[in-house]
């Protein structure tokens, strides 16, 4: 199972971003395999609309079960819903903490959108 944090790092030290959409890498996380790969979102954070649904079509290309933000708007939310995957978030300081909190299972799915759009 694979689990995308959002974050500014490359590696599982680096912060949590709080955004989504304008988050500037992924960290894409295997849960079978204690690996994970680092995707970067460069392009959608310069973009001026459409951040969130774009960055939504780029994790769901690499196909994780689960993504783990602090924050999610409701066009990035719709997209990733639609792809099947499931969106948490965290307040956590780190991806390393978000990724416990995940394992143990100390986050909730969330049902929809807890930002408005073009938040952060």
């Amino acid at each position: 199972m694979k689990v995308a944090f959002t974050t500014s790092g490359d590696n599982l030290d680096a912060p949590l971003d709080a955004r989504f959409g304008r988050a500037a890498k992924y960290l894409i996380y295997d849960l079978d395999t204690d690996t994970f790969e680092v995707v970067d979102n460069q392009k959608q954070v310069a973009m001026a609309h459409g951040a969130g649904v774009q960055a939504g079509g780029l994790i769901a290309q690499m196909a994780p079960s689960a993504v783990v933000t602090g924050h999610c708007g409701p066009k990035a939310f719709r997209v990733l819903s639609a792809a099947g995957i499931g969106i948490y978030t965290s307040d956590a300081a780190t991806v390393r903490e978000a990724l416990e909190q995940f394992r143990s299972g100390n986050l909730s799915q969330a049902s929809n959108s807890d930002v408005g759009g073009h938040w952060g």
